[in-house]
């Protein structure tokens, strides 16, 4: 996913969605930042590389623990976001959130049935 600003990166995906940094890379000093972050089995890639990937994607997350992951959330006062639990017609709960460089991220549950 593409990424601005590595403070506001880390904010959102350390400090308030709760992933942690695997690892990360850059060429040399004062270049693009290239990490990789995760959570219970989820993987993402951030990157300030110009090219790497689109800003505003969109990616969808299975959890089978999203009433956990939502009380994290709110617990963690983020300034920017305070997102809800949606129960969508399509059979799924979801949690949709957007990180501050417009890419959209939705945690979903499959309905029991």
């Amino acid at each position: 996913m593409r990424i601005f600003d590595e403070a506001k990166a880390r904010e959102f995906y350390l400090d308030f969605l709760g992933f942690q940094l695997d690892w990360e890379h850059r060429f040399e000093p004062g270049f693009p930042l290239y990490l990789q972050v995760s959570r219970s089995g989820c993987v993402l890639h951030l990157s300030e590389h110009h090219g790497d990937a689109c800003p505003g994607s969109a990616v969808r997350i299975e959890t089978d623990e999203l009433d956990a992951f939502h009380a994290g959330l709110t617990a963690a006062n983020y300034r920017y976001a305070r997102p809800g639990i949606e129960n969508t017609p399509w059979g799924s709960r979801e949690v949709r959130i957007a990180d501050p460089f417009g890419n959209r991220l939705t945690f979903f549950q499959p309905e029991p049935g």
